[in-house]
């Protein structure tokens, strides 16, 4: 079994600090949800709903707003500001927060880190309408990815020795939970490195455990859940693989992990104490930098930042990790963060400005519906990223 339990400082020491850039400030604040099984998915059109992109833009974070058709095609629906300011990870090649689920849809709520003022806005979603209910401080450092399952939320903050915090959701309000706060021991500087920061937080489907993703580590954090969202002390530590990055649950105990440094996708099984095995060896995809996966239906669509190309894998009935397509397609604009709505697939492409959106097939392929521009283009080390959908 891979793993380790609570040695969390011998694992981390070689990580290297980074100090913040000088003349930043980062204030040191204050003060979809669904079912994942293998089995599930339709392919079925028909229904309205909204994308929703996060500007991440450093003098002041906002939200766009698409309004999506039965097609699948959007069109702009305004922009809502979130009352925070965008942020960045140093040395970010085309992601400026290097995570996964930065802006999270969770029963009719929208969750967005404000990653330059350590916050997280909350708004209420009608239809293509957000209105802002709450900005609060987010526990840390520099969030870059929210988790949300039934009425428990979980903030992930990259900087500094990077944490995790808890909050119980309640009429579209957050509340801390005092015991959930766990620092992860990264080392890091505020803002930290692109490679060293920390990549996603995640509920696994039985709320039984938080998961973290550490790129620079190597290794995924559990953390059980206790009583009222309370986290347990020390987290059990499992390697999983070269840079894991993002990651998605394939079962109620099994999950899908991107290894950004091998250029690949591992399968773990989740044990009863938290602790990941991996499950048959890792799949590689012939591509550079996949970091992003999503699921639609029973395929898992891969972004490669560093290919522009969406690659797809599947789990066959005996439980085998195989990839279909290398390429499935190629976005031609720096593919990141992505988002799945009613049988579409929405993908970021910060160099160019654009989302664009893709017909899921029965076969897993890809067929481009629609494509917005005009959005933050990535430069001077920041852009948007971040995008989820009704």
């Amino acid at each position: 079994m891979k793993r380790s339990v609570a040695l969390a400082a011998a694992l981390l020491a070689g990580l290297t600090s980074v100090g913040s850039i000088p003349g930043t400030a980062f204030a040191d604040g204050g003060g979809p949800g669904h079912h994942d099984d293998r089995k599930g998915g339709d392919y079925h059109h028909g229904d309205e709903g909204a994308v929703f992109v996060q500007t991440n833009k450093a003098e002041g974070n906002t939200i766009r707003v698409f309004d999506r058709d039965e097609d699948g095609r959007l069109t702009n629906a305004g922009e809502y500001e979130t009352g925070g300011l965008g942020g960045f990870t140093i040395g970010a090649p085309l992601d400026a927060l290097a995570s996964q689920g930065s802006l999270v849809y969770h029963k009719g709520m929208l969750f967005a880190v404000n990653a330059g003022s350590n916050t997280v806005t909350v708004f209420r979603v009608e239809g293509t309408k957000l209105h802002k209910l709450q900005v609060v401080w987010s526990g840390g450092l520099l969030p870059v990815s929210v988790a949300a399952r039934g009425d428990l939320v979980y903030v992930l903050n990259a900087g500094g020795e990077g944490s995790v915090q808890g909050f119980e959701l309640n009429k579209g309000r957050l509340s801390r939970i005092e015991d959930a706060n766990r620092s992860l021991g990264l080392h890091n500087g505020n803002p930290p490195a692109f490679g060293t920061a920390p990549a996603q937080v995640k509920i696994d489907p039985d709320s039984e455990f938080v998961l973290v993703s550490t790129k620079g580590a190597n290794v995924m954090f559990s953390y059980e859940i206790g009583r009222g969202g309370k986290l347990s002390r020390n987290p059990v530590i499992s390697d999983a693989g070269n840079t894991p990055f993002g990651f998605t649950f394939d079962t109620e105990d099994s999950l899908l992990v991107t290894e950004s440094g091998a250029n690949a996708v591992s399968r773990f099984e989740l044990e009863d104490d938290g602790a990941l095995d991996q499950v048959g060896p890792s799949v590689p995809n012939g591509q550079q930098a996949p970091c992003w996966i999503q699921r639609v239906g029973d395929f898992f669509f891969v972004a490669n930042a560093g290919s522009s190309t969406i690659s797809s894998y599947r789990v066959d009935d005996d439980g085998k990790l195989e990839l279909v397509k290398g390429v499935a397609v190629d976005t031609g604009g720096g593919a990141i963060d992505m988002t799945t709505s009613d049988g579409f697939l929405y993908v970021q492409n910060p160099n160019a400005g654009t989302v664009q959106g893709y017909e899921v097939g029965e076969d897993g392929s890809l067929t481009l519906v629609t494509t917005v521009d005009g959005l933050p283009k990535f430069a001077d080390g920041i852009g948007m990223e971040g995008i989820a959908a009704s």
